[in-house]
């Protein structure tokens, strides 16, 4: 036993005094969560934080709604973890393009995937492509700075929009399009940072209707109760449901686990109200879309209507259409594999843990979950990279960032640090004070190189 423990320290020093080395790829929560507890795991080792995008935190940044301020807060951590002097952050590069995964391996005792899930599932039926048939996710991003949606195009001259898909993210889009634009602008609590772009669109929308489908019942719906008490409260919206689709649901509230019987309750008891505003939000269940309907833009959806067999939506043979002028597609995420040797699955659209490359967040888990379910799986694929150290299965000597610097210097490829990605924030802040606002997000990725780009890849 005593020679065992002896090894034992032995070989954690042995690593300490010739570098463990970690190449993160991803700058959002999953990735940042990983090197937190990486720098408890494994004292010592020297993190490296790879991003495609000049600028780090992700879908903290980029998916949260600017009405939600409060959830960003964590970037504070974030930014802590990124100016521990074992940690370098490296911006503006990009895995299968830049950098490839056989480098990474050469270069580091544990590489950890965490580039997320950006890539929006496809309702594939026809009429799909559209005007005016939206991603959701583009949209999120659209209105939260992100360089690659900065120019989507969203025509909110219309008053009927629809939305496929009763997630959290159906009802950000939802709400983003019912909430009176002034309060966007300031907030009820904090002020949002909102890009004036899309707070200029917003001014000149006329949506009134909102229909939010989903395939399956008030039951199974995947969004959650804080989401949807937001939905109640906005001011000159009305909540509205079909009566038969939730009339009897009331008989079986008291027999639902706690947190769904909260939320079904929260619906049978608005669905009761019947004052009318000037806007309608309308949960409507148990319908497919099976074609988008219109000749160069969308003029209605044709939608199947579904029985339930337990939890799962059978498709009838009844149809009908439905018009609008608008439509979002709101029905998962999947991730994408950023380079060909990764061990990529595509039917779960995941990455399998091994020894030296590991995943975390969505890679791992698949598109579910918020911010703590992402913290709890990075945490655990850390513990997993430590117990990988302890038992001496990483303790091959790596070059670390030294290989893979002069790789990016060859190619020319200009980086961001951290010092860089401060510098682009302070501007940020800047330009946002002008409007009000904690910051106007630089949705130009040139600019960004400008302000903060360097080629010393020291």
């Amino acid at each position: 036993m005593q020679w065992s423990y002896l090894s034992h320290a032995i070989r954690k020093y042995s690593n300490h005094v010739n570098g463990f080395h970690v190449g993160i790829v991803g700058a959002g929560p999953a990735g940042f969560y990983c090197a937190q507890q990486l720098l408890k795991k494994i004292p010592g080792c020297q993190i490296d934080i790879y991003e495609k995008l000049p600028v780090p935190f992700g879908l903290v940044r980029y998916g949260v709604a600017p009405d939600h301020p409060e959830v960003k807060n964590v970037m504070n951590t974030f930014s802590k973890t990124a100016s521990n002097e074992n940690v370098r952050f490296i911006g503006n590069v990009s895995l299968g393009c830049d950098i490839s995964l056989a480098q990474l391996k050469h270069s580091y005792n544990a590489v950890v995937l965490a580039y997320g899930a950006d890539e929006d599932k496809k309702l594939s039926i026809p009429g799909e492509n559209l005007s005016n048939v939206v991603s959701a996710t583009k949209f999120i991003g659209w209105y939260n700075g992100l360089p690659a949606d900065k120019n989507i195009k969203v025509d909110l001259d219309v008053e009927h929009a629809v939305i496929v898909g009763q997630g959290n993210v159906a009802l950000d889009v939802a709400r983003i399009l019912l909430t009176p634009v002034d309060e966007l602008r300031v907030g009820t609590v904090n002020k949002t940072d909102i890009t004036e772009y899309s707070l200029e669109t917003l001014t000149q929308s006329k949506v009134k209707k909102i229909t939010l489908i989903g395939r399956r019942g008030p039951l199974q719906v995947a969004f959650t109760i804080k989401e949807f008490r937001e939905m109640l409260k906005l001011p000159g919206v009305s909540t509205c449901f079909f009566k038969e689709q939730i009339n009897d649901i009331d008989k079986i509230i008291c027999d639902l686990p706690r947190p769904q019987k909260r939320l079904v309750q929260l619906m049978y008891d608005a669905s009761q109200k019947t004052e009318v505003q000037d806007k309608l939000f309308n949960l409507l269940f148990l319908r497919t879309p099976i074609s988008i309907l219109g000749t160069k833009k969308i003029e209605g959806i044709e939608l199947a209507v579904n029985h339930l067999e337990g939890e799962k939506a059978v498709v009838t043979d009844e149809k009908y259409t439905l018009k609008c002028e608008i439509a979002f597609r709101s029905i998962g995420y999947r991730s994408i594999q950023a380079d060909p040797d990764v061990p990529f699955d595509k039917i779960s659209s995941t990455v399998p843990q091994s020894i030296g490359v590991y995943s975390v967040g969505w890679l791992s888990s698949g598109p579910v979950g918020v911010i703590l379910s992402t913290m709890s799986n990075a945490f655990q694929a850390a513990s997993l990279i430590g117990q990988h150290f302890d038992k001496g299965l990483l303790n091959e000597r790596k070059p670390g960032y030294n290989y893979i610097s002069k790789v990016l210097e060859d190619k020319g490829i200009i980086i961001v640090d951290w010092n860089g990605w401060t510098r682009i924030d302070k501007i940020e802040v800047e330009r946002g004070i002008k409007h009000g606002k904690p910051r106007e997000k630089i949705v130009d990725v040139d600019e960004m190189l400008k302000i903060g780009g360097i080629l010393d890849y020291t």
